[in-house]
């Protein structure tokens, strides 16, 4: 079994570039693409499931049966809220929300929920882990996708709406946007690079939580996502790439 003072589970380009971080840092990490294996005393767990809610459930109850009742499980919470979450295991005190999108490099701030049942502890563990790795941890309010990745996927979504209605094309339309309102990127690239299931997970979330149709993802992005085409790690979303050249 791993014996680690963190665990990150997932397969994704945010688990790596945790996994990253954390050696970077100095921490005794491991990264497992599921529970099996892990070591009971793991004091604190990052399960990083964005959009498959039965995976997610799964992960997150074997995680609840595995570890020992003090030690600490921050999950991702893109697509479901903290609390919802929580509801899922035995132990919901011990479950904290957060919300990235890769490439966490360019992340100064991660964000944290509690849910209705955390306790204390659980998310001042959650903060002194993420300080740790050079961040500065924001507590938010609980909801799916949390405040910069829920805003973020909404203007990915309108854009989205935009290349699918024939407005401009995806380079017109990222250009735009950078020109006109200082983005590092535009926001069609932005999505290949996060993945545009995560983007999805996010949109799906808040418009399962809240029933409000402006949460209702472009039909071309669920195309995309469907086809297995979710951006730069798979070589096509928005845009196609090809050896690291991008082609719209």
């Amino acid at each position: 079994m791993a014996k680690s003072s963190l665990a990150i589970i997932g397969e994704s380009r945010l688990a790596r570039e945790l996994e990253d971080l954390a050696r970077e840092k100095g921490l005794d990490v491991c990264l497992l693409s599921g529970p099996g294996g892990l070591g009971p005393a793991t004091p604190v767990v990052i399960e990083t499931c964005a959009g498959d809610g039965a995976k997610k459930k799964s992960i997150l109850q074997q995680l609840d049966d595995l570890l020992a009742p003090a030690s600490v499980i921050v999950t991702s919470c893109l697509a479901y809220g903290t609390t919802h979450i929580a509801a899922w295991t035995k132990k919901p005190e011990r479950i904290v929300g957060f919300a990235s999108f890769y490439p966490l490099k360019d992340r100064k701030v991660i964000e944290l929920a509690a849910g209705l049942r955390s306790t204390e502890n659980a998310i001042s563990t959650a903060e002194r882990l993420f300080k740790s790795l050079g961040k500065e941890p924001a507590r938010v309010k609980d909801a799916a996708g949390l405040t910069f990745p829920r805003i973020l996927s909404l203007i990915i979504n309108e854009a989205a709406r935009a290349l699918e209605e024939g407005v401009a094309s995806a380079e017109e339309i990222d250009i735009a946007m950078k020109l006109g309102v200082n983005y590092p990127q535009g926001p069609l690239r932005w999505a290949d690079q996060i993945g545009l299931d995560e983007v999805l997970a996010v949109l799906e979330g808040l418009e399962r939580e809240t029933g409000d149709d402006r949460y209702r993802p472009a039909t071309l992005l669920k195309k995309l996502v469907t086809a297995g085409f979710v951006g730069e790690v798979r070589g096509r979303g928005f845009y196609w790439y090809n050896e690291g050249q991008v082609k719209s």
